[in-house]
């Protein structure tokens, strides 16, 4: 497919790169919303939310589950359960979702202590330092108290790579060893499934409860689930009450949310593939750098090269003068994310729209 420029750079088509947040609801989501059982699910009697919470449990491998507005507040609730007593600790990689972007809710609502461990490049933090990093309960009265365990799966700050179930599996043993729990932020948990070509209940076998979030790769317009035993999710649901989780018919919003688990997952192996693709063209250009073996699901990052002359900033806004949006991370790196309203066309497109950018910003500079 090939494109033809211009000075005034009409924009051809629109490919919203910025995450896998932004899908719009399809059509089969609408007619399902629009059809969907309802009735009050703080009474427990919403049967769209009902049948989305069983049918996630079940996926999971897990007792029960429970609907929740978003990612985040799956993770704040699940830490706050795990952790219910004020001055528990958890142990977390420092690069983490819930560490960096979640507006320190664990601390500021919980009285939850963070205790970072380095995250490696594949996402996962050394299981001897995990260990190294659990609070001797003989100094319990100068020390927080290790509860909980997080791990993050896929890694997002970390690419997208997936931890193994054989690591997992690792970081489980360690947690019962000394009388702990571990969660799981399963953020984008389907994305792992696919990748490893592992069921998603084995991939969590090892947890004791696992944040998914609907509206991420699985493109459902709202929401997250936390699975885990039947005790731990009654909880969870009256935490969700005191956070201004609790909604009412809010089987409006699950009827999409099982679509998207019906249609969606398997197009994930999709986006993967295309991601891969992108990645490998983005390698070609000269002043960009992308670590392709990196690229294991569905988000690519892009490091500008030092003397290239070119900035995230300048680069970024060039192309979204082509219709391609994406995130910038400071001033020599770019984030891609792809989802299932990502065409073969888009990625060809995008391609040579990154080739036009950076030739155009290099022949501004005089190069």
């Amino acid at each position: 497919m090939e494109f033809e420029s211009n000075n005034e750079k009409m924009v051809a088509k629109i490919v919203d790169l910025r995450s896998d947040t932004v899908t719009k609801p399809t059509e089969a989501m609408r007619g399902a919303m629009a059809i969907a059982e309802v009735d009050d699910d703080i009474l427990g009697r919403d049967p769209s939310c009902v049948r989305l919470e069983t049918e996630m449990a079940k996926l999971l491998g897990k007792e029960a589950a429970v609907f929740v507005p978003s990612g985040t507040m799956a993770n704040l609730i699940s830490v706050l359960v795990h952790c219910d007593i004020r001055g528990s600790e958890v142990i977390l990689g420092h690069d983490s979702h819930i560490h960096i972007y979640e507006n320190g809710g664990i601390a500021t609502l919980g009285g939850v202590h963070p205790r970072t461990v380095k995250n490696n490049e594949d996402g996962t933090m050394d299981i001897a330092l995990i260990e190294a990093a659990i609070r001797d309960p003989k100094g319990e009265l100068v020390y927080p108290t290790t509860r909980l365990i997080c791990l993050e799966n896929t890694h997002g700050n970390c690419g997208g790579r997936c931890l193994s179930v054989e690591y997992t599996d690792r970081v489980g043993e360690v947690a019962k060893k000394h009388g702990l729990k571990l969660h799981i932020d399963g953020a984008r948990i389907f994305n792992a499934s696919v990748a490893l070509g592992v069921p998603v209940d084995r991939l969590v076998q090892a947890a004791d409860s696992v944040s998914v979030c609907l509206s991420k790769g699985l493109g459902a317009p709202v929401g997250s689930v936390i699975v885990g035993s039947n005790s731990f999710i009654s909880k969870a649901r009256r935490l969700r009450k005191t956070l201004g989780g609790g909604m009412r018919q809010v089987g409006i919003l699950c009827a999409a949310a099982l679509v998207a688990l019906q249609e969606n997952v398997e197009k994930l192996e999709s986006d993967h593939k295309k991601a891969k693709l992108l990645a490998d063209g983005l390698n070609e250009i000269k002043g960009l750098r992308v670590n392709t073996s990196a690229v294991e699901t569905n988000m690519i990052y892009v490091e500008i090269e030092e003397g290239s002359g070119i900035t995230a900033s300048k680069l970024c806004k060039d192309l979204e003068d082509y219709g391609i949006l994406l995130m910038t991370l400071g001033s020599s790196r770019l984030r891609i994310v792809f989802h299932h309203q990502i065409s073969g066309s888009d990625v060809e497109y995008t391609l040579w729209c990154f080739q036009e950018a950076v030739n155009g910003v290099r022949n501004e500079n005089g190069k």
